[in-house]
């Protein structure tokens, strides 16, 4: 098993709802959702394009996926998560936006966001003591001979290469797009997604996702509210 320590609007958040239809699947229930009719985009292309973020559940990621490490159990790390949340004030992505990131698109904010910064590299960092160390094959996986020398630094040490000064959050929308493609596809991101992009998002929990087994869709296990609603503070 694998456990996720991300971001996730809740079930019935606007952009959720809007998020799942897109992806197909609701991490939330693990229930298959069917694909949206888009002028321009067929639904089987977008299957075809959403298939590895559909496994994953619509997220922002703040600790990337990790087994737990042999001395930890599952109670603990719940335990953690709940302690750790009501110390972070909740505050507001003033709005996302969408954007293409190498060769995939994925929802950014629209300006950066120290506190979602800070919040990631909290979490990557009192989280550790919880991480097993990578095998050689979760290594080789990520393509090291790829990463710079800082990014591989932060895969060894931290067990994924985008933390602290490589961290940009976003939550991915598709796998990897054709130069080809790309102008049909983010046409039909922004007529899906547009609607529901012009208010703030909340940043009131944490979720824990888990991957029951190897290559199984991660799911929703549990949401921590953040510090009291009254300290929150707009990004």
């Amino acid at each position: 098993m694998r456990y996720a320590i991300y971001f996730a609007p809740p079930l019935n958040d606007p952009i959720s709802r809007v998020a799942a239809n897109w992806l197909g699947r609701n991490a939330f229930t693990d229930e298959m959702v069917e694909a949206p009719a888009i002028t321009g985009l067929s639904s089987a292309e977008i299957a075809f394009h959403t298939a590895a973020p559909r496994r994953y559940g619509f997220h922002g990621t703040l600790k990337a996926p990790f087994r737990l490490a042999d001395d930890q159990q599952e109670d603990a790390l719940l335990q953690a998560l709940k302690t750790f949340a009501l110390t972070v004030q909740a505050f507001e992505i003033d709005n996302l936006v969408i954007d293409k990131i190498g060769p995939f698109f994925a929802l950014v904010p629209a300006v950066p966001v120290p506190d979602l910064a800070d919040l990631a590299a909290r979490a990557t960092r009192e989280f550790d003591i919880f991480r097993a160390p990578l095998t050689d094959a979760e290594i080789e996986k990520r393509n090291p001979e790829n990463l710079s020398p800082a990014q591989l630094a932060n895969l060894q040490h931290w067990g994924y290469p985008y933390v602290f000064d490589e961290f940009r959050f976003h939550m991915t929308l598709t796998g990897p797009i054709d130069a080809a493609e790309s102008v049909r596809v983010e046409q039909a991101l922004h007529t899906f997604f547009d609607p529901v992009l012009s208010e703030p998002v909340d940043v009131r929990n944490i979720a824990l996702f888990v991957e029951e087994e190897h290559g199984a869709p991660f799911r929703v296990h549990s949401l921590y509210p953040l510090g009291p609603a009254e300290q929150r503070r707009i990004a």
